[in-house]
């Protein structure tokens, strides 16, 4: 069965058995890391039980009206709830909105679908409202949930839900994949590969959005001025990082996440273990550091910047977090990296 889905094709054998034999679950919890097809794989599943015109049992066309409204996730049975604008977390309000549409007939297809992408951003309160729903569902109403973690969930909700557990593919595998089906070169390809991991939807996104890139590069530049530099340049530079309200939090995302990176790689080579490096382009960098840490003090680095991610998810002044962190980086000169 072809879902144009790769590296998860043991999920869709199994989504597509259930839509074909029409025993089908009537809410499912795709989990895994941010990147790795979870909403991609559940959109299938959802164009697979409303395709009007399937090539075979369990699959879909592609090219019918549900399948082209499904993916665009503009069908009128398809409800996507994600948190409203202003707020970090799906509301209790919003799951009410929800049982309310999906207690409706499907309007336009055989199935209703809700849709809720990355529900680890959600308020107990409304986690135990939808469990109503998932107790007694209405008829012809599939839930799909996404997460990247399945501990932020109750476990009331995850054992009503069929949970499909989604992993990266292996660092081969996505290069091959980049290659061959989006033209790649090879060198391309590798670094893309180790850059998301093994996720298909990231390196996707990486592969066929060059600015990404071209902003690591700044990213890493910055980075590489920031290690040598004193206490002020560095509070100069979380000041121009989080100076603009709008963005502020957005760049710090950004900013942290590269960081967290190159410091796991330090840690993975100052710890000696044989796990690949995300920035391959960056080992004389990595390198030259791991050989200047200790292994516990690599180690903190890792944990301080995880922790400053799981802040910005609170109402953190972004600034002061920034300078924080900033402050606990050791003041290293290495090697600039190559043009």
């Amino acid at each position: 069965m072809d879902w144009n889905v790769y590296g998860h094709e043991w999920a869709v054998d199994l989504l597509s058995s259930h839509v074909a034999g029409k025993r089908w679950r009537q809410a499912y919890l795709f989990v895994g890391p941010e990147g790795v097809g979870r909403r991609t794989l559940a959109l299938r599943f959802a164009q697979a039980l409303n395709c009007t015109q399937p090539p075979e049992p369990g699959g879909y066309c592609g090219v019918c009206r549900d399948c082209r409204q499904i993916a665009a996730m503009q069908h009128p049975d398809l409800s996507l709830v994600v948190p409203d604008e202003g707020h970090q977390d799906i509301l209790i309000d919003q799951i009410r909105d929800l049982q309310h549409t999906i207690a409706l007939a499907p309007y336009a297809s055989a199935y209703r679908i809700a849709l809720l992408p990355d529900f680890q951003h959600v308020t107990d309160q409304a986690q135990n409202a939808l469990l109503k729903t998932l107790e007694e569902p209405p008829d012809k109403v599939i839930l799909l949930l996404t997460v990247n973690a399945i501990e932020r969930l109750l476990p009331t909700v995850i054992s009503r839900c069929e949970v499909i557990r989604l992993r990266p593919a292996s660092i081969g595998d996505t290069q091959l994949f980049l290659h061959e089906t989006r033209g790649l070169e090879p060198e391309q390809a590798a670094l893309i590969a180790h850059l998301s991991s093994g996720r298909i939807g990231t390196a996707i996104r990486m592969a066929e959005n060059p600015e990404i890139l071209a902003s690591r590069q700044e990213g890493i530049e910055r980075f590489l001025d920031l290690l040598p530099a004193k206490r002020y340049e560095r509070f100069k530079a979380a000041e121009e990082l989080s100076k603009s309200y709008d963005t502020a939090r957005t760049n710090a995302v950004e900013a942290i996440s590269f960081w967290l990176s190159f410091w796991r790689d330090v840690f993975v080579r100052a710890s000696g273990t044989a796990l690949p490096l995300v920035n391959v382009d960056l080992a004389a960098q990595v390198e030259e550091t791991a050989a200047k840490l200790t292994e516990s003090s690599a180690r903190a680095l890792v944990i301080a910047h995880e922790e400053a991610l799981q802040h910005l998810d609170s109402n953190v002044n972004v600034r002061l977090l920034l300078e924080t962190l900033l402050l606990k980086w050791p003041q290293l000169s290495v090697a600039a990296i190559s043009k």
